[in-house]
């Protein structure tokens, strides 16, 4: 005799639904989250052994285990250039499909889970790829971006960058 627990699983395919994990972070003011999956760890920004810093978005290179990677001060490129680090200020190492690198935040603020169901499409922003869309969450609305697509480089060749 089959259980009744499985019968009413296998009866109503929406009652089991699989909801995943994201790391929600501040920035400006907003609240954001990725696929937890992509977060290899956190650290404080002052934790990191820096060893280059050059331009305004890419704050430098730093290292974290043995492993070189870029970081990218997601401060500047969300908003206007804070004054100085504050202890709150976190960088989130990434594990992603093509590199690992630092991304700088305001703060991580919790990891919270969500089904495909809690996140729904950004009005007028669908020509934004790296926009999934706003997530609900206790209460609280997240801006849910995935992290390979924003953080994904375009090479420019040389041939176009001249022509343009």
């Amino acid at each position: 005799m089959p259980s009744l627990t499985t019968q009413s699983a296998s009866a109503d395919p929406t009652a089991v639904v699989a909801a995943s994990q994201y790391l929600v972070f501040r920035l400006g003011g907003l609240d954001y989250a990725l696929d937890f999956t992509k977060v290899q760890e956190l650290r404080p920004l002052k934790a990191l052994e820096r060893f280059s810093s050059e331009g305004e978005i890419v704050a430098g290179v730093a290292v974290s285990r043995g492993v070189i990677m870029p970081i990218v001060d997601m401060r500047i490129a969300f908003g206007p250039r804070p004054p100085e680090h504050d202890p709150l200020t976190d960088v989130i190492i990434l594990k992603l499909s093509s590199c690992v690198m630092g991304m700088v935040v305001d703060g991580v603020t919790d990891i919270v889970p969500l089904t495909l169901g809690q996140i729904k499409p950004i009005p007028g922003a669908s020509a934004v790829e790296y926009l999934v869309g706003i997530g609900e969450a206790d209460g609280r609305r997240l801006i849910v971006v995935d992290i390979d697509k924003l953080m994904s480089i375009q090479k420019v060749q040389v041939g176009a960058r001249q022509a343009a």
